[in-house]
C-alpha cells in the first residue's frame, strides 16, 4: 500500500467527500488540502450542480484553502484527491505552489500527473509538485467504476 498513515487518513476524508459528490449526482471525486497536519480546504466535484466547468474537487478545495489561509499561494501544503488530476487542476496546483500531490486512482484518459500528461512535475514549469500516486487506489477506482456502471 502506498502512502503514510497521514496520507491514508486524509485520503479517507477525500473518499468521504467523493461519496458526497456521488449522492448529489456528480462524478465521485473528492479533495482536501492539508497544511501543517490540518485540513484547510475541502471540495468535491460539482460542475453539474454549480453550472461551472471549473468546479472540480481540486479547484474547490484550493479555493477554500486560499480563503482560509488568506493567500492565493499555498506553499507547504499537500493536496489529496481520489482521482489523478486533469490538466486544468494540475495547472491550478502549480500556480498555487502546492508542495505535494497525493492521488488515489490513475486516470488513463486525462491524467496530468504522469498517466497521460506530465503537467504536475514538468521541468518546464518554475514550480513542480512532489507526487505520490496510488493511495487507496482500489477504493477510489471502485467508487468511480460503480458510479459509471450505474449510469449505463
Amino acid at each position: 500500500m502506498n502512502g503514510t498513515e497521514d496520507d491514508l487518513r486524509f485520503m479517507r476524508r477525500a473518499l468521504a467527500l467523493a461519496q458526497e459528490a456521488e449522492r448529489q449526482g456528480e462524478v465521485p471525486v473528492g479533495a482536501v488540502v492539508v497544511f501543517e497536519g490540518e485540513i484547510v480546504g475541502e471540495g468535491f466535484n460539482a460542475p453539474i450542480s454549480e453550472h461551472d466547468p471549473t468546479a472540480h474537487a481540486e479547484i474547490r478545495a484550493l479555493r477554500a484553502a486560499a480563503r482560509r489561509l488568506g493567500n492565493y499561494r499555498l506553499p507547504g501544503t499537500t493536496l489529496y484527491v481520489t482521482l489523478e488530476p486533469c490538466v486544468m487542476c494540475a495547472g491550478a496546483m502549480i500556480h498555487a505552489r502546492i508542495q505535494r500531490l497525493v492521488y488515489g486512482a490513475r486516470d488513463p484518459r486525462t491524467g496530468a500527473a504522469g498517466s497521460v500528461f506530465h503537467i504536475a512535475d514538468s521541468e518546464q514549469h518554475n514550480h513542480r509538485l512532489a507526487i505520490t500516486g496510488g493511495v487507496l487506489a482500489e477504493e477510489s477506482a471502485e467508487l468511480l467504476q460503480s458510479f459509471f456502471r450505474a449510469r449505463r
